[in-house]
């Protein structure tokens, strides 16, 4: 009895700890860079999608949404299992980091060319296919970003997010020089590319700053297949996630036209800045999480518990506001031009309650190695979304398409419930969506003083 109770209390976060405040201040690190990018980032995509209007920005999204589809073949599902293994084994850092560093590289030029191939099918025009093909150069400037998973790993996020705000002030100026220059869409393409580069120099910059050399890495072609088995899942994973992701802007371009793409996009804008919020909490705190696991099961779960319930708040507390003022947003941050989104805004927020879960628990499934589970979960959701985005888009227009990305992120993060192996995470789910956690700790606030009285 008294063990259990022993073991109980360990399940509760010891703020004065040191590895509480090493997390923490990875995560106010982390906060910093993603809230940096919320406003100063932000704002400067708003200064551009009211300079460029629904036409050209919509155009520029449709290049950026169709470029994203191939993500996955130039990541090859790596980003989160080179995390996992530099935990697992710090000491084999140079071989780890090589052998994915070469295969991203493969990955990007393996992406590009399909990226080319698949444009010479769309039907788009010269101008297009070169926002396209800009674009999608950085698939292979992006295999340097394996080093920001290095820092992922021994909780160092401060170099990282420090070359992400370097980038982002550089490429916020250069787009506010493009604005005022009344510059073409097509330089806006190219301040993408830029991005890339800028994040990859820096990358490189900081991992030489801490006395780490690139020259060390070395590719080992044991390690690279042992990877890719482990992996294989997570680039069809993250296929299907760019495609239910992507694919929205992509059809309602091809059914209805550039401005409602435009419009669309201006909403998914809004929506997806969010977005960062599960990236940074999971990311930050899941090597907490997993060191856990290992140590005490019950510890595990109650730390991953806590994580679902916070986010949900988060995602909730974001959604009403956003749905109330969804006209009066619209036309403080875009403009009239863009009234035509309101709806879409309305129906599209509250995708980000599934999403934030959806974020965390993958992050489960990558510990528990359940990554087939992740794949076929993400397939449900990608074909939900293709599906309905093709009957509702002709229907409801850009509405419809949002409704479709409500409905299809749901599934895919609620059908982790089909397997017995993972049936408890929907629990915990309806547990952090039902505010139990909350309520039982308001009834035992309410106890605590009642007996004081």
């Amino acid at each position: 009895m008294q063990q259990k109770q022993e073991q109980k209390q360990t399940t509760k976060i010891n703020f004065s700890s040191d590895a509480f405040k090493k997390y923490f201040k990875n995560t106010s690190w982390l906060f910093t860079e993603k809230i940096a990018r919320l406003t100063l980032g932000f704002f400067v995509s708003i200064y551009m999608i009211r300079y460029l209007g629904p036409v050209s920005f919509g155009n520029l999204s449709y290049a950026l949404s169709l470029t994203g589809l191939f993500t996955a073949f130039a990541s090859l599902g790596l980003d989160s299992i080179v995390a996992r293994e530099l935990v697992k084994e710090p000491l084999r850092r140079d071989e780890i980091l090589g052998t994915v560093f070469n295969l991203r590289v493969f990955g990007g030029f393996a992406a590009l060319i399909m990226l080319g191939t698949t444009i010479l099918f769309t039907g788009d025009d010269a101008a297009t296919m070169l926002l396209i093909a800009v674009i999608g150069l950085s698939l292979i400037v992006q295999a340097f970003f394996v080093i920001e998973f290095y820092f992922q790993s021994i909780v160092q996020i401060k170099y990282t997010a420090l070359v992400q705000i370097t980038n982002l002030v550089i490429c916020g100026i250069c787009k506010i020089v493009l604005i005022q220059l009344q510059a073409p869409v097509i330089w806006f393409a190219f301040s993408y590319l830029l991005e890339a580069i800028i994040s990859s120099a820096g990358f490189v910059y900081v991992y030489n700053k801490t006395n780490l050399k690139l020259r060390n890495w070395y590719f080992r072609r044991n390690a690279a297949i042992a990877l890719i088995k482990d992996s294989w899942p997570l680039i069809f994973s993250g296929l299907v996630i760019a495609i239910y992701m992507k694919i929205d802007q992509v059809l309602i371009k091809k059914i209805l036209s550039q401005q409602e793409t435009g419009l669309y996009a201006a909403a998914v804008k809004l929506c997806e800045a969010w977005y960062f919020i599960p990236l940074a909490v999971s990311a930050s705190l899941f090597p907490a999480i997993m060191s856990a696991k290992s140590a005490n099961r019950e510890l595990f779960l109650s730390r991953l518990q806590k994580l679902y319930d916070i986010l949900v708040w988060i995602a909730i507390l974001i959604a009403i506001p956003v749905s109330l003022f969804a006209k009066n947003i619209m036309i403080i941050l875009f403009g009239v031009k863009y009234l035509g989104a309101v709806n879409t805004l309305t129906i599209y927020i509250w995708a980000g309650v599934p999403t934030f879960l959806g974020v965390a628990s993958t992050q489960y499934l990558i510990a528990e190695n359940l990554t087939r589970i992740l794949f076929y979960r993400t397939l449900a959701g990608m074909i939900m979304n293709v599906v309905l985005n093709i009957l509702l888009i002709p229907i409801y227009g850009i509405d419809g398409s949002a409704f479709a990305t409500l409905v299809s992120y749901s599934i895919a993060t609620f059908s982790i419930a089909a397997s017995a192996k993972t049936f408890f995470q929907l629990k915990m789910f309806l547990k952090a969506m039902l505010f139990i956690d909350f309520f039982s700790f308001i009834f035992k606030l309410w106890q605590k003083r009642s007996r004081q009285k």
